[in-house]
This record gives structure tokens, C-alpha cells and sequence, in this order.
């Protein structure tokens, strides 16, 4: 044929189950087992020295979680209370999540069910069966390499994938928000005469004892003094929801796993949420998880600031009990030091002209400003009733218009705390000039600011109060106030100009309230803020609340709360996660404005967009439950956690468009991570020490442990080679391709593949000759 010499193949496989040969579970015997196919007697195994090429890779693989050691112990013991202490320890074991800010909420199963530790030694040349034994009692420590591989579950195979965590809840609440247009209050949902009884039928309603179990979680318990902002994300008030751990937030965290978040459970828990903050209010009790002062939080819900708004009143309520009860006889003391304390107390606010400065104050004197001993001296002259009362000092160069004098700024009152819909009542106030009988709150301020300016300036106008006030409702003809401030020249006097038109009509209502308005000093005027009355129309608009406006602001809430919840996962630096939750907030405000407007009805598209928002926040949450496992098993080596997460973020991402429950994923998630000599010790804590329960159900036959545990897997390739050199076919090779062309070539002739465990031993061997 033209060839020096022919190869032939031959192979041969055998397979071992359940019975393998104590010799065969080691390496010596392997290796034995390899030399006996070209050894020519079992006598020559110590006598000669086989230059047998050897190659090992081991597979570890961590423990399965063991339900049976959660398992509670059986006892005998007749003693209910020892029995129930065993109950307690099982139902407190901890988790791996314990530590995670959802924990408080719900139990996640870890994503990573376990690792693949693959390792391998490199080619090398074994001459004895002892060299084997030395190998096999070898740690894994010593082998080359080591690859590391995460066991992960979630999108595996065909596996549809089950929503976890806040994901799971968020639709639901969605759904009730849909049914909650069906009726106009929310007892309907729980009323045995109602027309919702289709809805209760086919609805969780939980009992009563859960119900009261959630009111003491919530009114009761915890009740210490919070940073309701503490944790929440940079871009969290961009959802207009309640700061998560407010009162009304966990009202809302704790409706979504309860009676599976159905309406008819939320209406329930509604009911009895206000019956408490009812009884908190009657019974003048602070409310939990608000802060009882500061300014009402604009940026957060209606509910929120109306509940905070209450907290205020029941507050001012405290301390206007705590005055009555400690009044004394000195009593007609203190009134004579009513101005002087005034000015030093909360009703310090100088609305002065938003144009203009003041010059000079009321510093010295209750009555006079010290600035005007000029051609103001002939105030003193004036009758008892014009004497000028509670003036901040003058403004600026402006000119009374009946009289040559300086305009004063008057002490007002602090506008009291208001809720969004109270300032849009003002502006709106403000832009049409008339009040209705729901604004009665600005018509007072109004009122005291009229009251305070005509008792600082005696001889004021209509018109001197509203270019004071609203400046831009006064058209004036010159600018007056141009000029150096309290120039002290008067040559333009009076001044030129003339109301606008809205305040010049006939009955306009800010000039009959002028005219009615006495000339007090603010420290004179009864107090803006009635705690009483603005405690029961918050607790009338609770009480009246639509269903569908409920939900509204529950299922902003439910994200704003869910997310800054996630948002306080500690995860390392994982620059994806932390992009992916900046992301998220930003969809979730653009997505949930429309529920602000107030303006939804059953059929509007909102639903859909918060469906697919729903989708979104359940991928998030997945990735940073993930986040958070890898973050807890590599803390000592980060390089590990960011990689694996890079990697499974790239297999994720293309995914995350389409809801979880319904992809089915044909690829598997297979990337392994080479571990750096200084992470061997990390990883190899991964695989804990068996338990005594895990422990006396194998045994353990081969060796290279791991911390107590064998391989999963051994793979094995013993190679035999022979050179050519004497070979009589080779021979004449010589004379053809050089002298020295053979001598240094070597063919394999024996090639023993072998894999499988101390239960199931799987040998392959492949023989080459030449001839």
C-alpha cells in the first residue's frame, strides 16, 4: 500500500452498577487495572516501572438542602410544653435570607441551590501503583486547577418559573384596584346585604383573629419613634406613595399577604385601620411610625399626609390638655409680656412684601419703631385706639396712600399645616379671589394676615393691604419702591397706581373681609390651627374614602415600599444591580403618574401598563435576590460574585421582557469561573461538613476529600505510549524519511478512559498496534 506500517483500533467497554469492586473504587487499583492490559503477568506489577501518563478530574457537588433535618423530633414525652419548645426552635431556625430586608415580609428560596467544584490535575507520569496511593490521599488543594460552577434555579429547562416575594402580591393588588370601581364604599365589599356577594364568594376574607393580629402588628407593637425616610432610594419621592416605613406603608406591605390580596380583604382591614386611628385620636394617643412634628410631606400620598396631618393634631391636642391642666395664678402676669414673647415664639414668620425689604424694626418698643422720630412724631399724639401694635419694622421706602407714612410690616401668624389639596384650595383661592365654605382655612389666614397689617398700621387702606400682600394685583404707575430704601423723601406722595381688575369689582370678597377684619396683633388673634376640627374632617375624609381612590394610592405605595425595600440589599458592587434599580424607580414613576391625576375609570389602559410594570419589578427582584445569595457566599471573595452575576445577567437579560411564569428556557446556565489560589479557601467553605444525619447514609469509599466529601464524579485517562525505535516495520523507515526521523517518535498504544463512583464505574479502553 505504500505505507511503512498500519494502526489498528481496538476498544472495549465495560460498565459496573451498584457492586463495584472494592479494588476498582481507588486509584491503585485503577491503576492496576490499566497496567494488566500489557503487563504480561500480575508478578511484573512491582518488578517493572510502567511509564503510565495520567490525567484526574474531580467533580464535587454541595449537599442538597435535607428536609429531614428540619424535621421535628419524635418524642415520647407526654409534656405539651417541652413538645411546644421544640416547635419553636424548628419554626426560628434560621435562613439563609434572615438577614436580608425582605425577610420581614416573606421567606425567598435561594436561588443558588448549590455548586460544582471541578478539579484537575494535569498530565503527569506515574511509574507505581504507590505513586496512585500517594494522589489519592492528596487534598484537592493540590490539583492545578479548579473551575467553579453555580447551580442556579431559576428559568431551568423547561421550568416555569413561580413569582416570588413582593412580585407575587403586586398583581393581585392591581387586580383589586380593577374591582374596586364595582361600588362606591368600601363596606360594600364587606357587607352581607351587598350587591359585591359574587366577589366574596369567590374571595379569601380572612378571619377576624388574622385581621387582629395585623392591628396590633401595626398599631401596637413597634410603636417607638422611627425615621419613617430612613433607607428609602434617592429617587423613591419620584412615586408619589408613602415612605415605607410609615404607618400607612405597612398598612399596605401587610395587605398583600393577606386573604391573598383580594379587595374584600383589603376593604376589611381598611375598616378596622380606621376604627383604630379613630380611637388613637379619641383618646388622644400618638399614632405609630409618623413623626409627630415637621412639615407635612408633599411629595408623598394623600393618605400619608392626611395621617400625618392628624399625628399633628393629636399632638397640638396633647399640649393644649397639658396648658389647661398647669395654669396657674400668674396667669394675668404673663398676658402683659404677650407681645414680647410673640415675637420670640413660632409666630415669628414677617411676610413682608415679595419685592420689597424692611428697613429698620420694631426692636426696642411694643408700639413704635424707633426709626420714625422724624415725621412720624406725631403719632404719639394719636387716640389710645390708633396706636400702631405688632409692626416687624418698616418696608422699605413704601408710603401709606392716606397718610404721610411709612408702611410697617405686621407679625403674622405661621400658616398652620396643610395637606396637598389644602394648597391647591389656596391657590385656587388666590387666583379667582373668592372662597367657598371648604376653604374656611385660607378665608382665616387671610383674615389674620388683614387683622395683623391694619393693627401695625393704624391709618392702612384696602389698597396698602394688597400692595403689601398681592403685589401684583396693585398697577402701579411709577415705581415706587425704585428708589434707595428709606430714602426718607416723600416728594411722590401719595403714591400713583390702582387695584387690578379682579379686585376692583363690585363685592369683591377680599374687600368685605377687610372690612370686617378688627385690628389685632397676631399675638392678640386665636390661633390659626384648630386641632379639633382638622382631626375629624381628616378622620370624616378616611372614613369617606372611595375604593378606588384607596387603592390608588395603595398601589403606588406597594411599589415605592416594595422597591426601597429591595433597594437596601446588600449586594457588593454589582454595578448592573444597582443600574437595574435606578431603572426600576425611574419606570415606575413614569408609569404610575396617571394614578396621581385621580382621573381612572374600570376600562381605563392603566391596567395593562401596571401589569407590565408588574413583569418588570418581578425580573428586579429576582436579580437581587440573586445579588444578595452570591453577595453572602463570596464576601471574602468578590471577584467570584461579580463574575458569576455578570455572566448570568447576560444570560438573563434577553429575557426579561417576557413574564417569568410563561418562558421556557431550553439552555441551561453553564459557565463556570476559574478560582484564583487565593479563593480556594473561600470556596471550599462552601461545602460544609456533612451533618451527623447526612453523614451515616454514605460511605465513603474513595479519596481526595473535600471537608468530608467525596466526588461526585471521577474521570480518569491512563495512557500507555511505545516509540517506534526497534519496531521491525519501522525499520524501514529509515532509509525514507532520515535516520533519526523514528527514533524520537512515539505512538499511543494504550489509552484506558474511565469515569463514574464507588457505585457505578463506567471503563473504556482503546488499544493501538502496528503491524
Amino acid at each position: 500500500m505504500g505505507t511503512a506500517f498500519t494502526r489498528r483500533f481496538d476498544s472495549d467497554c465495560i460498565r459496573i452498577r451498584s457492586q463495584v469492586p472494592v479494588k476498582l473504587m481507588h486509584l491503585e487499583g485503577l491503576y492496576e487495572l490499566f497496567v494488566s492490559k500489557f503487563a504480561y503477568s500480575t508478578v511484573d506489577f512491582p518488578m517493572h516501572l510502567f511509564r503510565v501518563q495520567f490525567t484526574m478530574k474531580l467533580t464535587y457537588r454541595t449537599l442538597p438542602y435535607d428536609e429531614d433535618d428540619d424535621a421535628m423530633p419524635a418524642t415520647e414525652d407526654k409534656n405539651t410544653e417541652s413538645a411546644e419548645v421544640v416547635r419553636a426552635d424548628c419554626h426560628h431556625r434560621s435562613r439563609w435570607d434572615d438577614d436580608c430586608p425582605w425577610s420581614e415580609w416573606y421567606s425567598a428560596d435561594d436561588p443558588v441551590k448549590g455548586f460544582e467544584l471541578i478539579t484537575v490535575w494535569s498530565e503527569r507520569t506515574v511509574k507505581s501503583s504507590l505513586e496512585m496511593a500517594e494522589i489519592e490521599n492528596s487534598t484537592p488543594h493540590e490539583a492545578d486547577a479548579w473551575l467553579l460552577l453555580p447551580i442556579l434555579e431559576i428559568l431551568k429547562g423547561n421550568h416555569k418559573a413561580k413569582a416570588v416575594g413582593f412580585a407575587s402580591q403586586l398583581p393581585l393588588l392591581v387586580d383589586a384596584l380593577e374591582k374596586s370601581f364595582e361600588v362606591q364604599f368600601l363596606e360594600d365589599f364587606v357587607s352581607v346585604e351587598s350587591n359585591a356577594g359574587n366577589l366574596k364568594s369567590s374571595a379569601s376574607i380572612p378571619p377576624p383573629t388574622v385581621v387582629d393580629r395585623v392591628r396590633k402588628e401595626l398599631f401596637h407593637e413597634g410603636a417607638e419613634v422611627v425615621n419613617i425616610y430612613e433607607g428609602e432610594h434617592k429617587s423613591s419621592r419620584a412615586i408619589k406613595g408613602a415612605p415605607h416605613r410609615s404607618l400607612f406603608a405597612q398598612f399596605v406591605i401587610h395587605s398583600l399577604w393577606l386573604g391573598n390580596c383580594n379587595i374584600c380583604a383589603i376593604a376589611m382591614l381598611w375598616i378596622e385601620f380606621v376604627r383604630e386611628v379613630r380611637w388613637s385620636w379619641e383618646e388622644s394617643q400618638p399614632l405609630p411610625k409618623l413623626p409627630a412634628k415637621g412639615a407635612i410631606d408633599l411629595s408623598s400620598c394623600l393618605i400619608h399626609q392626611k395621617l400625618e396631618m392628624l399625628a399633628l393634631c393629636i399632638e397640638n391636642k396633647c399640649e393644649a390638655n397639658a396648658e389647661f391642666y398647669d395654669a396657674t395664678s400668674n396667669e394675668d402676669e404673663l398676658s402683659g409680656q404677650n407681645e414680647a414673647d410673640f415675637s420670640r415664639r413660632s409666630c415669628h414668620r414677617i411676610n413682608l412684601n415679595k419685592e420689597t425689604q424692611i428697613k429698620g424694626g420694631d426692636h426696642h418698643g411694643p408700639y413704635y419703631d424707633t426709626g420714625e422720630k422724624g415725621k412720624d412724631s406725631n403719632a404719639l399724639e394719636v387716640a389710645a385706639d390708633r396706636i400702631r401694635r405688632g409692626s416687624a419694622g418698616v418696608v422699605g421706602s413704601m408710603m401709606l396712600l392716606n397718610s404721610c407714612q411709612r408702611m410697617h410690616a405686621p407679625f403674622t401668624k405661621d400658616a398652620p399645616p396643610m395637606t396637598e389639596d389644602m394648597h391647591e384650595m389656596r391657590l385656587h383661592v388666590s387666583a379667582f379671589g373668592n372662597l367657598s365654605s371648604s376653604a374656611q382655612l385660607e378665608r382665616d389666614i387671610l383674615l389674620s394676615d388683614m387683622s395683623a397689617f391694619k393693627a401695625a398700621n393704624p391709618d392702612a387702606v384696602f389698597e396698602d393691604f394688597i400692595r403689601w400682600h398681592s403685589r401684583g394685583d396693585w398697577e402701579s404707575n411709577v415705581g415706587e419702591d425704585s428708589g434707595a430704601l428709606g430714602s426718607g423723601k416723600h416728594d411722590d406722595w401719595p403714591p400713583n397706581g390702582r387695584l387690578s381688575k379682579r379686585m376692583s369689582e363690585h363685592g369683591n370678597f377680599w374687600r368685605k373681609l377687610w372690612n370686617d377684619a378688627p385690628a389685632l396683633p397676631a399675638y392678640d388673634q386665636k390661633p390659626l390651627f384648630n386641632p379639633n376640627l382638622e382631626g375629624e374632617k381628616i378622620l370624616h375624609y378616611l372614613e369617606t374614602l372611595p375604593p378606588h381612590q384607596l387603592l390608588e394610592q395603595m398601589v403606588c405605595t406597594a411599589f415605592r415600599a416594595s422597591a426601597d425595600t429591595l433597594s437596601q440589599t446588600s449586594f457588593g458592587d454589582l454595578n448592573q444591580m444597582k443600574t437595574k434599580l435606578d431603572q426600576l424607580y425611574l419606570t415606575m414613576a413614569s408609569m404610575l403618574r396617571p394614578l396621581q391625576a385621580n382621573q381612572l375609570s374600570q376600562d381605563s389602559e392603566i391596567f395593562e401598563d401596571l401589569k407590565r410594570l408588574c413583569v418588570i419589578f418581578e425580573h428586579v427582584e429576582r436579580l437581587t435576590i440573586l445579588a444578595a445569595s452570591l453577595h453572602q457566599k463570596f464576601i471574602l471573595a468578590p471577584r467570584l460574585a461579580r463574575e458569576i452575576f455578570t455572566d448570568y445577567y447576560n444570560f438573563y437579560l434577553p429575557k426579561m421582557g417576557q413574564n417569568a411564569q410563561n418562558v421556557e428556557v431550553h439552555e441551561e446556565f453553564e459557565r463556570m469561573q476559574r478560582v484564583r489560589v487565593d479563593e480556594t479557601g473561600v470556596v471550599a467553605d462552601l461545602f460544609m461538613f456533612p451533618s451527623a444525619n447526612q453523614s451515616w447514609r454514605k460511605v465513603l469509599s474513595m479519596g481526595n476529600l473535600l471537608n468530608g466529601h467525596e466526588p461526585a464524579v471521577r474521570e480518569i485517562i491512563f495512557t500507555m505510549h511505545d516509540d517506534v525505535r526497534g519496531n521491525h516495520y519501522a525499520a524501514a523507515l529509515g532509509p525514507r524519511l532520515g535516520s533519526d526521523s523514528y527514533s524520537a517518535e512515539e505512538i499511543e498504544t494504550y489509552r484506558m478512559y474511565i469515569r463514574g463512583t464507588s457505585n457505578d464505574l463506567a471503563v473504556t479502553l482503546s488499544v493501538v498496534s502496528c503491524d
